[in-house]
């Protein structure tokens, strides 16, 4: 039967120092695998030109803004064409009971007398 071996635990300075030299250790690395970014235009592309400020304006500003425009035509134009209000009607309308009789009060029962519970709350504990 064998004793397993357990290993001294690290110091904090150790392992700090492990860190330190793995990352030194990375950035030549790092450098090399960057290096094709370095590399010269191919023989058959074109030269890079580049873009006045009004062009760029248009592009970045001016299409989104267009299909902003076009998006809202084609939502709010058959509504238009049909003659339907675009707006809320802040109005406040008619009152709704829901569950409650379909005549509206007329349905309700009356009050038999001053002990009747019909007719609405009685207010009492």
């Amino acid at each position: 039967m064998t004793k397993p071996v357990i290993s001294p635990p690290s110091s904090p300075r150790s392992s700090r120092r492990r860190v330190r030299t793995l990352v030194l250790a990375s950035a030549p690395v790092l450098a090399l695998v960057a290096a094709p970014a370095n590399a010269e235009m191919a023989d058959g592309w074109a030269p890079v030109v580049g873009v006045d400020a009004l062009h760029a304006l248009m592009l970045l500003v001016g299409a989104p803004l267009l299909l902003f425009v076009l998006i809202a035509v084609a939502v709010y134009l058959p509504a238009m064409i049909r003659g339907e209000r675009l707006l809320p009607d802040h109005s406040p309308g008619e009152g709704q009971w829901i569950g409650g009789p379909r005549q509206g009060v007329a349905e309700l029962p009356a009050a038999d007398g001053e002990d009747s519970r019909a007719g609405g709350a009685s207010g009492s504990w």
